[in-house]
This record gives structure tokens, C-alpha cells and sequence, in this order.
């Protein structure tokens, strides 16, 4: 999967389930360290250095959002929430409490592997590359320059900072709220509409086909993930 193995905490009561994730992460050569209850993948986090946490939200001694909380108290470990809980208001409880990304179920193991592969290089490198490239763009973030195919891209003041913040949480899922505190500041909960209106003015711009984006994805219901 990388130039370093990964260690993946599997939280997960369903023994099938859990199973069946920690046997795709083995066969990407990843350590699988298997947890029936919140308790045991806490246990595993702080006993042992790991990479990523796999948690399902309906652990049967402690609500998933109470887990993140307690991990993200002393932990910046990436964490991936697998579970059956689709609502749009658990996924955002769950990233607004410090989840790093959602994944439905049921999933399909190619995607399940492809979002731990983003989170993986983005613990692994680190947020403050100065220079990030996807597609046929280029953005120097020390010289504040943005480029396709050469050429240099004028980007207005907030489609800047919303890119930017963007490239520093690559593949992780952004809220909504999210995304428009770090971009306009606190008090502007009202600026979803111009999120969208931001979001498909950097499309145009950086995409390929803007009504295929494969780099600013939308998590419907939620917010968006950059994808490199």
C-alpha cells in the first residue's frame, strides 16, 4: 500500500464484518489489529502506534460519536466511519466531532480501500507540502501561484482559501459548516449558498469536465472531498 506498513484498528462488533474488512486491509500488506468494543480499540490505540482507525458508529459499551471525542482528546490519528448509519446527521456528528471520513454500509471493498489509501498519505506526508499537483494543475502554496498546463489561473481571494483548505485536508470529507468557518469565519453559518457557488467556480477552473469532477468531489448531504 505504501513504503511503510500501515496499522489499522478495526473497531467493529459484527465478527463477519470485521473479518471481512481486516482481510482486505491484510492482503494490502496493512497490520489488521481486530476490536469488538470501543473499549478494545481504545485500548489498541493507546497501547500501540497506529496509523488509521476503522470505527463503526453502533458499538455495543459506547456511542461511536463518545469514541471519537475520547480518542480525538489525545490523538490525531485518521479515522474512517464504517457503518449502516446513512443519515445525513450522523455522518455530520461524526466528522463535525473530528471523523476524518464516512463510508456507508453496505460498501464495496475497492472504495473502503481507496479512501484508507488517501487517509494513510495524508498522515503519513503530512498537510504542509508547498506544492500539490492533481490533474493538469499545479498549486505552489509558498508562492501562492496556481497553474494548468503551464499556464498561470487567477483565483479570487476566497476561492483561494477554500482551495487551499481543501489541499491541506486532502481526502477527508469537509462539512459543509466546516468549510465555511475556515473559509468566511465563525457567524457565517448562511453561506451555503455561496459554498456552492464557490465550489463550481473552482471546478470550471481546475477540472477537466466540471460536471465530472474526479479532484473536488461533493458528499451529498454533507459537504466535499478533495480527491488528488
Amino acid at each position: 500500500m505504501s513504503e511503510t506498513t500501515a496499522r489499522v484498528i478495526v473497531v467493529e462488533d459484527e465478527p463477519q464484518i470485521r473479518r471481512f474488512v481486516c482481510d482486505a486491509l491484510r492482503r494490502e500488506t496493512c497490520v489488521a489489529i481486530e476490536a469488538a468494543t470501543a473499549r478494545q480499540g481504545l485500548d489498541e490505540a493507546a497501547g500501540g502506534k497506529a496509523d488509521l482507525v476503522i470505527l463503526d458508529l453502533g458499538l455495543p459499551d459506547m456511542n461511536g460519536i463518545d469514541f471519537i471525542r475520547d480518542l480525538r482528546s489525545w490523538s490525531p490519528v485518521p479515522i474512517l466511519i464504517l457503518s449502516a448509519r446513512s443519515a445525513e446527521r450522523d455522518k455530520i456528528a461524526a466528522l463535525d466531532t473530528g471523523a476524518d471520513d464516512y463510508l456507508a454500509k453496505p460498501f464495496g471493498v475497492g472504495e473502503l480501500l481507496a479512501r484508507v489509501r488517501a487517509l494513510l498519505r495524508r498522515h503519513w506526508h503530512g498537510d504542509a507540502k508547498p506544492v500539490h499537483q492533481f490533474g493538469e494543475v499545479e498549486v505552489d502554496l509558498s508562492r501562492r501561484i496556481v497553474s494548468r498546463c503551464g499556464a498561470e489561473i487567477h483565483l479570487t481571494q476566497i476561492e483561494y482559501r477554500l482551495l487551499a483548505v481543501m489541499l491541506a485536508n486532502s481526502g477527508k470529507v469537509l462539512t459543509h459548516r466546516h468549510l465555511i468557518h475556515e473559509v468566511w469565519g465563525p457567524g457565517h453559518a448562511d453561506r451555503g449558498h455561496y459554498l456552492r457557488i464557490y465550489v463550481g467556480r473552482l471546478r470550471q477552473k481546475l477540472e477537466t469536465d466540471p460536471t465530472q469532477p474526479q479532484h473536488i468531489l461533493t458528499e451529498t448531504g454533507v459537504g466535499y472531498r478533495f480527491q488528488s
